[in-house]
């Protein structure tokens, strides 16, 4: 770069964080065989920048701001499902994410003792290889219990720093690989059909037949002797009526046959005493709510389906409601305009974000990341500004909503939020790792250093995708969350995102990991350097 060019940009961090987040992105698009970087490549072109000159950096407060923006956001969203996810396979894949990163630690401490790296340095590359800055600084902080502390303290940071860049980008191939090589295995997520029932017995309500099927079916409308209604779940088909059933295909083949059996003519095709139409959430009166508490019957409605993103759910009593969500009702022409009104259905509501509640959120999560928790012996973790905004945008997100408050933003509004908090944060670490980076990097012992991280990081990845896959059986997008959160790493996360056309599951394995990960590494790096000098 020219001097003026250079002189511009490290006088302007506005203008250093735009340029770096522009080539980045540019460089993200670029495909090789089926695999880009996304957005992930904004994080090595601001190592790139940052090795090009000492004074291209940006102020900690931003990416800091970035990555806990980032962090909340996939909280609030995992929010509803993750105590579920955590009671069903939580305690398992945590179990699994400790083993991974002990083995992590071993490659680090055989690098120590096979390789003859300093003890401080091994300890380095274990925190980049597991792309962790908190671990890094308490390893630092361990550090200065040494006399000779200040030769010592820049040997994590060279460590840190060479290994980093692999702790990036071998998990990024891994899940690029097991998307290329397992898609298909995994059933996509099933699309919903419309079958109409002929009741041929008495089942019980409508509700008590769905909750027998997991209530993974709904239903939209009843034939009573010639009156079309909408089907309410305290309605009881008598023999003879009809019956429209909504679902996921094998389920609703269940459900008919035990109705009955499949009419030759479907009546959700009558639109002349009932409608149906999709109508967009905007209420916050409404939101966060589930749909088995809405006042549907007083319009003489029903819900069977809520579009959330691009992907199609049945409206189950229990699903919890999110602003931006598109949900089908069926009720009477004359009433539907009403029912509009009761859920806000205005695309300009969704475009504003409740500061109220954002603020609140991150600066509860924030608050809760700088409390200091105690160890025996003296030693001290924090949850620091990733681990405290996840875990209080967790709470939030399966609260829903305290009285007025909405704590989950619209869908759309929500995705932006969460990708304008990944770039920053990437242009900012980026940035702040590029100097130690290319002045250890000309160093001879930077291979080992390198090849240490590598080893390190392989080895987690392996016990992960190894017993993930085969003694817990976890599902793909789940088992690809828990390597990302295994990694305390958004970039691994974003590209999973990115490939994915649903990624709730994704986000609910990263959740249900990330906290337990986030510490256990926080506490080995300090007894590596204990262990090690």
């Amino acid at each position: 770069m020219t001097g003026s060019l250079t002189d511009a940009l490290a006088g302007d961090p506005v203008l250093l964080l735009f340029v770096v987040v522009a080539a980045g992105s540019a460089a993200g698009r670029v495909r090789v065989a089926g695999f880009s970087l996304g957005a992930a490549a904004v994080l090595f072109a601001g190592i790139a920048f940052g090795a090009l000159d000492h004074r291209f950096v940006l102020p900690d407060e931003l990416w800091i701001l970035g990555l806990a923006l980032f962090v909340y956001t996939v909280g609030v969203a995992s929010g509803p499902g993750f105590l579920g996810a955590l009671r069903r396979r939580g305690l398992a894949a945590n179990g699994l994410v400790v083993a991974a990163i002990l083995a992590a630690s071993a490659v680090a401490v055989a690098g120590h003792a096979l390789l003859g790296l300093p003890a401080s340095r091994a300890a380095g590359a274990f925190t980049g290889a597991e792309t962790n800055t908190p671990a890094l600084a308490a390893a630092i902080e361990r550090l200065k219990e040494q006399p000779d502390f200040a030769s010592l303290a820049a040997e994590p940071v060279v460590g840190y720093s060479l290994a980093y860049p692999v702790g990036v980008l071998l998990p990024l191939f891994a899940v690029w690989l097991a998307l290329r090589r397992r898609r298909g295995e995994d059933a996509p997520v099933p699309a919903l059909v419309v079958q109409t029932a002929v009741v041929d017995r008495p089942v019980g309500t409508l509700g008590e037949v769905s909750s027998r099927h997991s209530r993974s079916v709904t239903f939209g409308r009843l034939r009573h002797e010639q009156h079309l209604e909408a089907a309410a779940a305290a309605l009881a088909p008598a023999a003879g009526d009809l019956v429209s059933v909504v679902g996921p295909v094998d389920e609703v083949d269940a459900v008919v046959a035990e109705l009955g059996h499949r009419a030759p003519d479907e009546i959700q095709l009558d639109r002349h005493e009932l409608d149906f139409r999709r109508i967009v959430l905007s209420s916050r009166r409404v939101a966060g709510r589930r749909v088995g508490d809405l006042d549907l019957d007083a319009f003489e409605a029903s819900a069977t389906r809520v579009r959330r993103g691009d992907v199609d759910m049945v409206a189950h009593p229990d699903l919890q409601l999110e602003l931006g969500d598109r949900i089908r009702i069926v009720a009477p022409p004359s009433r539907m305009k009403d029912v509009a009104r009761y859920f806000g259905d205005s695309y300009r509501a969704l475009a504003e974000v409740d500061w109220l509640t954002l603020g609140v959120g991150l600066a509860a999560g924030l608050g809760l990341g700088s409390l200091a928790i105690p160890f025996p012996g003296g030693a001290s973790f924090s949850l620091g500004s990733a681990g405290g905004p996840l875990v209080v945008g967790l709470a939030l997100g399966a609260a829903g909503r305290t009285g007025p408050l909405v704590w989950q933003p619209p869908y759309t509004a929500g995705l932006t939020l969460r990708q304008l908090g990944l770039v920053l944060f990437f242009a900012g670490i980026g940035l702040r790792s590029g100097p130690a980076f290319s002045s250890a990097i000309v160093k001879p012992s930077a291979l080992l250093v390198i090849a240490t991280g590598a080893a390190a990081t392989s080895a987690a990845l392996a016990v992960v995708f190894a017993g993930g896959a085969r003694l817990l059986r976890l599902p793909q997008r789940t088992l690809l969350g828990v390597v990302a959160g295994l990694q305390t790493q958004p970039a691994v996360l974003a590209y999973a995102a990115s490939e994915l056309d649903d990624d709730r599951e994704l986000s609910l394995g990263y959740a249900s990991v990330y906290p337990l990960a986030m510490i256990a590494k926080i506490v080995i790096a300090q007894a590596l350097v204990a262990l090690l000098l």
